[in-house]
């Protein structure tokens, strides 16, 4: 049995963006399954009890929209949302530092980002405890709007890659 986790760390690949044409990759929208996909995120995360209390986003136009559907179909509101610049382009060791910058009060911290570095972040912080099959799903990359959930019984600032149990994907169910 796993010791008492002290914070849980879910990690979101926005959902299904449209492809337009001549349009900066930062503000593409998400497209009518994705804007479904995003509410399901919600009360996916409101039965499995994840509502965060703090919020790092990336500032696209998808991941935004990702968050602001899902928070709608959320039982809670976070205490506190990032929508950060960083995080549109960190790769995995940039967003480790942003995860490291959260306070200590945060006990569930989601993180709305972009393939491949929300796959690749999950893998490279999945350390002993971790649940085999979904690392290896997680290794080949995830679809738009799964999530992965991360246990930890250190600091934030303290996180270190193989430093938390990767517990569980998520996915769409259509």
């Amino acid at each position: 049995m796993n010791a008492p986790t002290s914070r849980r760390l879910v990690i979101l690949r926005h959902a299904k963006a449209e492809h337009p044409d001549r349009l900066d990759d930062r503000l593409r929208p998400l497209a009518l399954p994705g804007r479904r996909q995003a509410a399901d995120v919600g009360a996916s995360l409101s039965r499995d009890q994840l509502i965060p209390d703090h919020v790092i986003c990336s500032s696209s136009v998808r991941t935004r929209q990702t968050w602001d559907l899902a928070r709608t179909a959320l039982a809670g509101d976070p205490q506190s949302v990032d929508v950060n610049d960083e995080a549109y382009h960190a790769g995995v060791r940039r967003l480790l530092e942003i995860v490291r910058e959260v306070g200590d009060d945060v006990t569930t911290l989601l993180v709305v980002g972009h393939e491949p570095v929300v796959s690749q972040a999950a893998a490279t912080l999945a350390g002993p405890g971790s649940d085999e099959a979904v690392l290896e799903r997680v290794r080949v990359g995830v679809p738009t709007a799964s999530y992965t959930v991360l246990e930890t019984d250190v600091p934030w600032s303290a996180l270190e890659p193989d430093g938390a149990r990767l517990v569980r994907l998520v996915t769409p169910t259509a």
